[in-house]
């Protein structure tokens, strides 16, 4: 089973907001992935197979050395997220 992180500054509404939009996406292709957020702060010592953040964050975790990263322009654009989710399953 897949590992997804769903990142943001805080942790707190956007990566919620941005995980159940995942979830639904994983649910319609058919990925059975453990699927979380968290904030940066602790995405910098945290593992994942495939990460999801928005465009800024994203540019953060790339620096950080994390890869597998999904970059969101728009966080709420579900075929944004189902077109780079399936470029990683």
């Amino acid at each position: 089973m897949k590992k997804i992180l769903v990142v943001c500054g805080n942790g707190l509404g956007t990566s919620l907001m941005m995980e159940m939009a995942v979830k639904d996406v994983a649910n319609k292709i058919g990925l059975v992935a453990d699927i979380d957020h968290e904030d940066l702060s602790s995405a910098s010592s945290s593992n994942a197979d495939i990460w999801v953040a928005a465009t800024d964050v994203a540019t953060q975790l790339e620096a950080a050395g994390k890869q597998n990263i999904v970059s969101l322009k728009n966080i709420f654009d579900k075929a944004s997220i189902e077109d780079q989710l399936k470029a990683f399953i």
